[in-house]
């Protein structure tokens, strides 16, 4: 993992990922020239290494197994297991690699668009599992920018009764860090960079550009 930028509060302890394989791909998704096909294919490959991350402390339970050699005891996880939420619409672009890794999670989706007045969320979609509060709850979302609609979206899994939940993101900014902090200090976030900051339209700098219409191929 990597130092925070100093902009960052201390008290928030986000997983920046440093690994090397996480760090050339994040490079080739910043890259403008990099096609729809490309930006698609890179994110599905960073949600893999970020899920690997994202869930290194779900609970596991020893079970007895016959090898085709002899029994042993082995590792599974126990539990009702994992929920993965997606911000719609560009956190699908995370959730289907994640779903590729753990094709048993339930999945569950939020609805939110950014005013781009306010720069605050406004939700026109929700549907949870109904037994998301026996579930580790992973909310995916490609840019933690202002934090305004991951914030709004975890208010929701909260309400619908989660309580162990993951934030994953490729990029994050200060002030989105800040933001999730201020109002959700016990969700760890995991992401591939936090980057310099917010310009005036609330975009992150350097960042990648607007995550779903680079995925989706929409202007």
């Amino acid at each position: 993992m990597t130092d925070l930028p100093a902009s960052v509060p201390r008290s928030v302890a986000p997983v920046v990922l440093d690994h090397p394989l996480v760090q050339h791909k994040l490079t080739r998704l910043r890259q403008a020239a990099t096609s729809t096909a490309g930006f698609r294919r890179l994110t599905r490959e960073l949600s893999l290494l970020m899920c690997y991350e994202a869930t290194r402390d779900l609970p596991t339970e020893p079970v007895e197994i016959e090898t085709p050699l002899e029994r042993m005891e082995g590792r599974m996880l126990s539990g009702k297991k994992l929920c993965f939420i997606s911000i719609l619409r560009a956190g699908n672009g995370i959730l289907d690699g994640m779903l590729d890794l753990v094709p048993a999670a339930r999945v569950g989706h939020v609805g939110l668009y950014r005013d781009h007045d306010t720069l605050e969320a406004v939700e026109y979609y929700m549907k949870l599992p109904e037994d998301v509060a026996e579930r580790d709850c992973i909310v995916v979302d490609p840019m933690l920018a202002t934090g305004h609609s991951a914030v709004a979206a975890i208010d929701r899994v909260k309400a619908a009764g989660g309580k162990r939940i993951v934030f994953v993101c490729l990029l994050a900014a200060p002030e989105g860090v800040a933001c999730m902090n201020a109002h959700h200090p016990d969700v760890k976030i995991v992401t591939c960079s936090i980057d310099r900051g917010l310009n005036e339209k609330g975009y992150i700098v350097p960042g990648l550009g607007d995550a779903g219409d680079r995925l989706f191929g929409t202007r």
